[in-house]
C-alpha cells in the first residue's frame, strides 16, 4: 500500500481537488457538506503534496506515465524538486487561504459554486507543477483560466465582470501566444514532452522558428506571471475579488507564469543560447520598477499589494536572467518566501478592512490601538516584503542580489536595492495609514476580527519567522533545486529511461 501511493505519489495533488470538485459539485444544494469535502480534501492535499516532497527528496526525480504508453508518446507526470515544492506549499497556502475563507466566504459565494471552483483551480495549478508534457502545461493554464474566471465573477457586480473581462481577455490572448509557440517547437522537433523535446533540441539545426517560438513562449508566460509591460490586466482585476480568492490568487496564480518560464528557459532553451538573456534581463528591471512606482501613488491597500506583486515577480526574473546557480537558486527562494507573504498580506487587508470598514487608507486609522494584535501580525510580512532582517524577504532579496553582483550585473543590482527602498516606502504608507495615525472616522465600536483570519494570519506568519530564523534548509534546498534545473539529467532519465541521454548543453 505504501509502495503504492509513493509510485503514484505526483498524481494526488491532482486527483484529490479534481475529485473534490466532483463531489462539492454534486452536493451543490448543501452548503455544509460542500464545506466538509472541500476541508477534507484540503487537508488531504496538503498531506499528499508534503509527502511528494519528501519522496522526491528521499529518492530523486519521480515520474508517472499512463494508459501504459512511455514518453514522449504518452502523458506523463514528473515531480522534481522544484515542481515538488511548488505543490507542497500550494498545499499549505490553500489550508492557511481556506481557513480564513470560514469566516470570509459567503452563502450567496458558496451557492454560486465556490467550493468546486477552488478546488478545481488548485488542481490546474498542481497540474501545471507536475505535468511533463508542453501541449499539457497549456490544457492545465485553461483549466486554472476557467476557474479562475469563475472565482473571478462570483457576485455578479459591475467592477467583478469588468474585471472578469479584462482578465480574461488578455489570459485568451496569452494562451494564443503560447499554443502558437507550442506549434512552432513540435514544428521543429516533432515532439512536445518537455525531457524529450530536452534531448531532441541539442540536435536540431538553430532556425527563425525555434527562435519565434522561445518568444512567443516567454510573451504567453509573461502575461500570466505579470511582467512589463504585460501586468496591467492584474492590479485592474485582482482588488474586485473577495480576500479570499484575491489572496490565492496573489500568492499562486503569477507564479504558475514564472514556474513554467524556469521549466521552459532551463530544461528546453537555455536563455543563453535562445538569445533573449538581454530581454529577459530588460523586462525584469521593468517589472522591478513599473510595479514598484505603480504601488507607490495608490491609497486602496489592495491596489498597492497588487502592485508589489508585479513589483516582485522581477526579482524572480532577475534569477532567470543571470541563470548561475546562485541566482537560480535565490529566485527558487524568493518564489517561496513570496507565496507566503504576498498571501498573508491580503488577508491582512482582509482584516483591515474587516476592523476599519474601508480598502481606502486615507478613511482608515488607529488599529494600533483598537487592535494591536493585528498590528504586530501585520508587520511580519510588510517588513518581510521590504526586505528587513532576519525575515525571509531579507534572505531572498540578498541570494538574488549577491548573485546579481557576483555575476557583474550590477546595474541590475543596483535597481533591486533601489526597489527595495521604495517596497519599504510603500508598507510604511500602509502602516502609518492604517495603524498609526488617528481613526477619520471614529467607528462607535471596534469590530472584532474572527479567530479563523487571526487563526490563517498568524500560521502564515509563524511561518515567515521559520523561514527567516533558520534559512540555511531552505537555502539549501533551493541550491539543490537550482542544480537539477541546470544539469537536468536526473530529469531525463526519469521520464526517458530507455532512451540515450545526451550530453547537457554547456
Amino acid at each position: 500500500m505504501t509502495e503504492f501511493l509513493i509510485l503514484h505519489a505526483p498524481l494526488w495533488p491532482v486527483l484529490l481537488p479534481i475529485l473534490g470538485a466532483g463531489l462539492a459539485t454534486c452536493l451543490s444544494k448543501h452548503r455544509r457538506a460542500q464545506r466538509l469535502v472541500t476541508g477534507l480534501c484540503i487537508t488531504l492535499l496538503l498531506v499528499s503534496s508534503l509527502l511528494l516532497l519528501a519522496a522526491v527528496y528521499q529518492q530523486g526525480v519521480l515520474a508517472i506515465r499512463f494508459g501504459g504508453w512511455d514518453a514522449p508518446f504518452g502523458v506523463v507526470f514528473v515531480a522534481d524538486a522544484l515542481s515538488a515544492a511548488m505543490a507542497a506549499i500550494t498545499g499549505i497556502l490553500a489550508a492557511a487561504v481556506m481557513t480564513f475563507g470560514l469566516a470570509d466566504i459567503r452563502r450567496r459565494e458558496e451557492q454560486a459554486g465556490f467550493y468546486p471552483l477552488m478546488l478545481g483551480m488548485l488542481a490546474g495549478v498542481n497540474g501545471a507543477f507536475l505535468t511533463g508534457d508542453i501541449f499539457n502545461l497549456y490544457v492545465w493554464f485553461e483549466v486554472m483560466l476557467i476557474t479562475a474566471m469563475g472565482l473571478l465573477s462570483i457576485g455578479r457586480n459591475r467592477a467583478r465582470l469588468d474585471a472578469t473581462v479584462r482578465y480574461a481577455v488578455l489570459n485568451l490572448f496569452s494562451t494564443l501566444l503560447f499554443l502558437t509557440g507550442v506549434a512552432l517547437l513540435y514544428g521543429a522537433t516533432g515532439t512536445l514532452n518537455m525531457a524529450d523535446l530536452a534531448r531532441v533540441l541539442p540536435e536540431t539545426e538553430p532556425s527563425i522558428n525555434l527562435t519565434l517560438s522561445a518568444l512567443l513562449l516567454l510573451c504567453g508566460f509573461g502575461i500570466k506571471a505579470g511582467y512589463f509591460p504585460l501586468f496591467f490586466w492584474l492590479p485592474a482585476s485582482y482588488h474586485t475579488a473577495s480576500i479570499t480568492v484575491s489572496a490565492i490568487f496573489a500568492g499562486l496564480l503569477t507564479k504558475v507564469g514564472v514556474y513554467a518560464c524556469f521549466r521552459v528557459f532551463t530544461l528546453i532553451f537555455s536563455v543563453e543560447d535562445s538569445g533573449i538573456r538581454e530581454i529577459v534581463a530588460v523586462l525584469a528591471a521593468g517589472t522591478m520598477l513599473f510595479g514598484v512606482f505603480g504601488a507607490a501613488v495608490q491609497w486602496d491597500v489592495r491596489r498597492i499589494l497588487s502592485f508589489h506583486i508585479v513589483s516582485q515577480i522581477g526579482y524572480m526574473l532577475l534569477g532567470l536572467a543571470i541563470s548561475t546557480q546562485a541566482a537560480l537558486a535565490g529566485a527558487i527562494f524568493y518564489i517561496i518566501h513570496h507565496i507566503i507573504v504576498k498571501a498573508n498580506l491580503f488577508l491582512l487587508a482582509g482584516a483591515i478592512h474587516r476592523a476599519s470598514g474601508t480598502f481606502d487608507l486615507r478613511k482608515s486609522g488607529g488599529l494600533m490601538y483598537r487592535n494591536p494584535l493585528l498590528a504586530a501580525l501585520f508587520l511580519v510580512p510588510a517588513l518581510s516584503l521590504a526586505g528587513l532582517p532576519p525575515l525571509s524577504g531579507f534572505w531572498a532579496k540578498f541570494l538574488v542580489i549577491d548573485a546579481s553582483f557576483r555575476a557583474g550585473e550590477h546595474w541590475l543590482a543596483g535597481l533591486a536595492l533601489f526597489v527595495g527602498l521604495l517596497t519599504l516606502y510603500s508598507m510604511s504608507k500602509i502602516w502609518m495609514e492604517a495603524f498609526w495615525k488617528k481613526p477619520v472616522l471614529p467607528r462607535a465600536e471596534a469590530r472584532r476580527i474572527p479567530l479563523p483570519m487571526l487563526l490563517a494570519i498568524a500560521s502564515l506568519g509563524a511561518l515567515t519567522l521559520v523561514i527567516g530564523f533558520m534559512p540555511q534548509p531552505l537555502i539549501l534546498f533551493s541550491q539543490t533545486a537550482a542544480a537539477a534545473l541546470l544539469e537536468p539529467s536526473a530529469y531525463l532519465s526519469a521520464v526517458l529511461p530507455a532512451n540515450p541521454i545526451l550530453e547537457p548543453r554547456p
